[in-house]
């Protein structure tokens, strides 16, 4: 599969996740669509990662690593993701307790 089918994917996944971060009140939600991004980031990390491994088999076939460049990258942001969502719903917690909503528009009633 061409690597620009994996492109427009991830593109149009991070696109979305933008508009819903810029356009939505929900808390919730809004942190849906950053994890919505970081999905794309990574998707589009294994394509690269794919078609650089391709590329070194193509010219040389004795000294090819295993092409798990990506695949790392990809783990290290999924530890940092799992860490985000905790701390994150951490404060969306906290947030509903004092506010009764998840509506990032009563943030400022929080800093009294």
């Amino acid at each position: 599969m061409p690597i620009q089918y994996y492109i427009y994917l991830c593109l149009t996944l991070f696109c979305i996740g933008i508009v819903g971060v810029l356009t939505r009140r929900n808390a919730i939600i809004v942190f849906m669509c950053i994890e919505l991004m970081l999905n794309a980031v990574n998707l589009l990390l294994v394509a690269f990662s794919k078609m650089h491994h391709a590329v070194q088999v193509a010219a040389d076939a004795k000294n090819v690593s295993a092409g798990t460049d990506g695949q790392l990258f990809v783990f290290f942001i999924m530890v940092v993701a799992a860490a985000e969502v905790s701390v994150g719903l951490a404060i969306i917690v906290m947030m509903y307790r004092n506010t009764h909503s998840v509506d990032i528009n009563f943030l400022n009633r929080l800093k009294n």
